[in-house]
């Protein structure tokens, strides 16, 4: 059965004739009866703000359609622990704080708040944001939905915004972790000359849809160009958290991480492993970590450890660099 704070909310929204807050207040209902695997009192309750009495939708956030935004998401199995990310004090604090407000839910309502549930996340590539996503719908116990944005952006006028809030109203029916990333392919500045009346229309969309997202749908947009960012796209994330390259006291921690997972600690330091790396992203550590692994499984760990972790220093050290922009015109210059 419903709580007792959400069915109060509920009584004083229909009594001050507040629609909106009616349906916030059952869609929060639908989904923690969801959760629970009362879905029979879930379909019901749904049907019932379906219609009016003769048949009529009068909310079309949980109308027959929704179901539709499904194909515009891939769901992901969430793997990654929190407790297995290398972050900064400031970072994990306010992780830690978001999720225990999600977890105690109930007391805030009960005071008239709602828990954050908006997070912005910064950087570079390589440096943890779409692991810091999944870390969060593992630990809130929650699916955890990726917008695809190859079957959401669409030729034709208009398609992109419907689309987006298909997306919207399937996601606000359960309680689950929504995760933009590349957030500036839909969330651009609407200021821009060079932008198209439809990416600003997306926009607006996208906006508006964000500020009604119940607060037990957590939305999360990863993005490497936050210079790209509409302005009141900003406001509308309550965490804007930054996550930077590693530093060598960061790596040398996930390297210590690392190490310690096999039986024997071979004769190599982290710290050694982070010189000879040099400035890399937790995506190319963990490549190198796998690395190490495979060379292991393949040895039927008859080998040292020792040796396979030289083995793969050297052949890290000799990758080729990716050419960066600014690189390969020094390179045109040349010739």
């Amino acid at each position: 059965m419903a709580r007792g704070d959400l069915l109060i909310s509920l009584v004083r929204a229909s009594v001050a004739g507040d629609k909106n807050a009616v349906r916030l207040a059952v869609e929060t209902i639908v989904a923690e009866e969801k959760n629970k695997q009362h879905t029979v009192l879930a379909d019901r309750l749904i049907r019932a703000m379906q219609s009016n009495g003769n048949g009529i939708n009068k909310h079309p956030a949980v109308s027959e359609g929704t179901h539709k935004g499904r194909e515009f998401i891939a769901e992901i199995t969430p793997r990654r622990e929190l407790g297995d990310m290398v972050l900064s004090e400031s970072c994990r604090m306010a992780i830690d704080q978001l999720i225990e407000e999600q977890q105690r839910s109930s007391l805030l309502r009960a005071h008239g708040l709602n828990p954050r549930h908006r997070i912005l996340l910064v950087g570079p590539p390589g440096n943890g944001k779409t692991s810091l996503a999944e870390a969060i719908a593992e630990s809130l116990t929650v699916p955890f939905f990726v917008v695809r944005y190859e079957a959401m952006i669409g030729s034709y006028l208009g398609e992109t915004a419907s689309r987006l809030k298909r997306v919207f109203d399937y996601v606000r029916t359960t309680p689950c972790v929504l995760f933009f990333d590349e957030f500036d392919a839909v969330g651009k500045e609407r200021g821009d000359i060079h932008e198209t009346g439809e990416i600003k229309r997306v926009v607006t969309s996208l906006l508006m849809h964000v500020d009604e997202l119940p607060s037990y749908a957590v939305v999360i947009a990863a993005t490497n160009h936050s210079e790209l960012l509409d302005r009141a796209v900003w406001r509308r994330f309550q965490l804007r958290l930054g996550l930077p390259a590693p530093s060598e006291k960061e790596l040398t921690e996930y390297f210590d991480r690392f190490l310690a997972t096999f039986d024997q600690r071979p004769d190599v330091t982290a710290a050694s492993i982070t010189k000879h790396l040099g400035a890399i992203s937790y995506a190319e550590a963990e490549e190198f970590t796998l690395d190490v692994r495979r060379r292991d499984v393949m040895t039927m760990k008859e080998r040292l450890l020792k040796k396979t972790i030289e083995e793969q220093l050297k052949l890290w050290q000799e990758r080729v660099q990716p050419i960066h922009s600014n690189d390969a015109e020094q390179v045109l210059s040349d010739v």
